[in-house]
């Protein structure tokens, strides 16, 4: 008997420009019993289902009713409870593939759904993003592209979750606790944690090195030794305790709408870690706190470089997103007592066996 999946495929009316995509998603979901779901009046929530949602954007990068389907997920915040998904972007440019993919998962996760790592396959204009996949196989990269799916697609099929009797929980900051209202968030959360033991390292004050992009076999000869080049706390404290850990928690305050320079600088470096290892079993959670606005930008800058690149599993609302300018006013913002318990909780509910969750 076929497993089944949904098929999310906002409809195209050009029939020429979905042509490519239309004849990858023919051959990778023949293994499946499937459902297809084309416009927005057929979609409805979509609960404890294996979805795989495939755009077609053109060379606009736009979809009309991709954006209705976009509406709808966005106004029910349990549209995708106990699901799990992946996405398949097509596209006629080298632009806005990578954009609407992070922007759908960002959502949809919001909406309850999970993500394996590597949850998104993109095909750009030429493909050119398939020119090392392709030079592996020794095949044409939209073979390439299409193994890529097939694999992404498995790995949907296959995700379950991992709880275990003690969570082993790594924080990352880069944060002044005694102005940092991202810091004051994350305090609030761990008071509500059981079960976990956890790990926080500051990467503050000069104590990391930004990646220099050391010669290819440089950076494989450090990494087969979990290292890097450069050394520093990154080798000595972070790197250990991420191959130790099965949740990664990112305090990520909203600087400029981008990550901090030590945030971006630790994500650079895990790259000579990340060639001998990968971070598929692995969590990743986040706290953002925004002075103004534009948390999701940094939300789902961490969704691309650290679930899409570096392999790191999306559990349901991975990041708590919040809005606090002036120093400890996230103490003041309504409700924040109880998000905090329940991102807490959420934490909890995939990183802990159950009997001990109770």
């Amino acid at each position: 008997m076929k497993e089944k999946l949904t098929l999310v495929y906002p409809r195209c009316e050009d029939v020429i420009r979905t042509k490519r995509l239309s004849a990858l998603l023919e051959e990778v979901l023949e293994p499946y019993e499937v459902e297809k779901i084309e416009t927005v009046d057929a979609l409805h929530p979509l609960q404890n289902q294996r979805i795989i949602f495939a755009i077609p954007l053109g060379i606009s990068g736009i979809n009309l009713e991709y954006f209705r389907f976009l509406k709808k997920m966005r106004i029910d915040p349990t549209f995708f409870d106990g699901s799990v998904g992946g996405i398949i972007i097509d596209g006629e440019s080298e632009l806005y593939t990578k954009s609407v993919a992070r922007g759908l998962m960002f959502t949809a996760n919001k909406g309850g759904c999970s993500f394996p790592g590597r949850a998104m396959v993109e095909g750009t204009k030429d493909l050119l993003n398939y020119n090392i996949q392709a030079m592996r196989l020794d095949a044409g990269n939209l073979t390439a592209y299409h193994v890529s799916a097939k694999e992404m697609v498995k790995r949907v099929m296959a995700h379950q979750q991992m709880p275990k009797k003690r969570g082993n929980i790594l924080v990352l900051h880069a944060s002044n606790y005694s102005t940092s209202n991202t810091a004051l968030l994350w305090d609030m959360v761990k008071e509500q944690l059981q079960y976990c033991d956890i790990t926080e390292i500051s990467l503050r004050n000069g104590t990391i090195q930004d990646c220099s992009g050391c010669p290819y076999r440089m950076c494989m000869h450090f990494s087969e030794k979990s290292s890097c080049y450069y050394g520093g706390v990154i080798t000595k404290e972070v790197y250990p305790a991420i191959l130790a850990c099965n949740a990664m928690v990112i305090l990520a305050p909203n600087y400029n709408d981008a990550l901090s320079a030590n945030i971006t600088a630790f994500i650079n470096r895990l790259t000579a870690l990340f060639r001998t290892n990968q971070f598929y079993q692995k969590y990743l959670f986040s706290i953002v706190v925004s002075g103004y606005s534009g948390g999701d930008i940094v939300a789902e800058q961490l969704i691309s470089a650290l679930s899409m690149n570096k392999t790191f599993r999306l559990p349901p609302r991975f990041s708590m997103v919040e809005t606090a300018n002036d120093p400890s006013s996230i103490l003041k913002v309504a409700g924040i007592t109880e998000r905090a318990s329940a991102f807490a909780q959420g934490m909890m509910d995939v990183l802990v066996e159950k009997k001990q969750n109770e």
